[in-house]
């Protein structure tokens, strides 16, 4: 049998594709290209909701391969339990580093230095000066220190911050220093005056910023989410902004899109994009680079790259 793949790109615009395979373009449309039955690898639709990447999983009776275009899997992980076991899930690592980091600098940088207050003052023709406080030689701590997490970090040395502090699931070392485990946020918080956000959406990590680690921050401190909304509690996050005691940047809410009637927009002390951090100019290149190099050790039978879960094995 040919071997379906499903992308979500148009197979003839991708280059360097390796031959073989039956390229069948699927972006989430209400009807598939092809009998899902003979799928064999199936890249997930990007920037679709949950609901539109898992909808044909319980159909994908032979598919070996699910790999997505986000840096997490939490949009196809309700879904799994519907694959036969042994299917490789794997994220795209590698795609969203630049444009995440970006982001996550940009945030940075517009709220410290006062930009929307600046825009607000332009649509009023008013000249709005003054002191604000400036990225230099500031102390930032970065919460989920993965391969975004050292983009960011990569991008935060030029500017002259105090230090960087690295925080992830558990204690490692690196040639820039240590990894401290998420058991040290405690300590790490009072210290920080930028927290950034960049952990994957996991059960652990569910309401990870909430009531006691935002009131943990120091008092000004700019909090700064470009991982997944639910990773802060959004009621006890208003509850801090309301005080004016800390601000915040945030890429991602929860909910998500945020309502035009809820309460964070108008906020006082944040600044929020409506979940842009991956989708540039420079996600196309990468995810492309991504799909044919996985394609290409899928049919030569060479491990994958990125494969965060086997289906049916422990802990999947």
């Amino acid at each position: 049998m040919t071997a379906d793949v499903w992308l979500p790109l148009p197979p003839e615009e991708i280059e360097n594709l390796p031959a073989g395979p039956n390229y069948l373009f699927w972006n989430g449309e209400q009807d598939y290209p092809a009998d899902p039955a003979d799928c064999l690898f199936y890249v997930v639709p990007y920037m679709k909701s949950a609901e539109v990447a898992v909808r044909p999983l319980s159909e994908l009776s032979s598919v070996q391969v699910v790999q997505t275009l986000s840096a997490g899997i939490d949009n196809v992980q309700p879904g799994l339990p519907r694959l036969r076991p042994g299917v490789q899930v794997c994220n795209a690592r590698g795609v969203h580093e630049a444009s995440t980091a970006e982001l996550a600098l940009t945030l940075i940088l517009a709220s410290l230095r006062g930009v929307p207050d600046f825009v607000r003052a332009q649509e009023r023709g008013e000249w709005l000066g003054g002191f604000r406080p400036a990225l230099a030689d500031k102390s930032v701590l970065i919460v989920g220190y993965g391969s975004i997490g050292s983009a960011i970090e990569d991008r935060l040395v030029p500017f002259e911050v105090a230090r960087v502090v690295r925080v992830a699931r558990s204690a490692r070392a690196t040639e820039r220093g240590p990894v401290h485990p998420l058991t040290d946020l405690p300590r790490l918080l009072p210290e920080a005056d930028v927290v950034v956000l960049i952990t994957p959406l996991t059960d652990s990590t569910r309401g990870l910023a909430g009531a006691e680690f935002l009131a943990g921050m120091k008092d000004g401190a700019l909090l700064v989410n470009v991982a997944r909304g639910p990773v802060v509690d959004t009621k006890a996050l208003l509850a801090e902004l309301e005080t004016g005691r800390i601000t915040a940047a945030l890429d991602v809410t929860d909910p998500e899109p945020l309502p035009a009637e809820h309460p964070l927009w108008r906020a006082p002390g944040v600044l929020i994009s409506p979940h842009v951090g991956g989708p540039t100019s420079a996600f196309r290149p990468r995810a492309e680079r991504l799909l044919v190099d996985q394609l290409t050790r899928f049919l030569n039978r060479e491990p994958l790259r990125n494969v965060i879960l086997t289906t049916g094995t422990t802990g999947a």
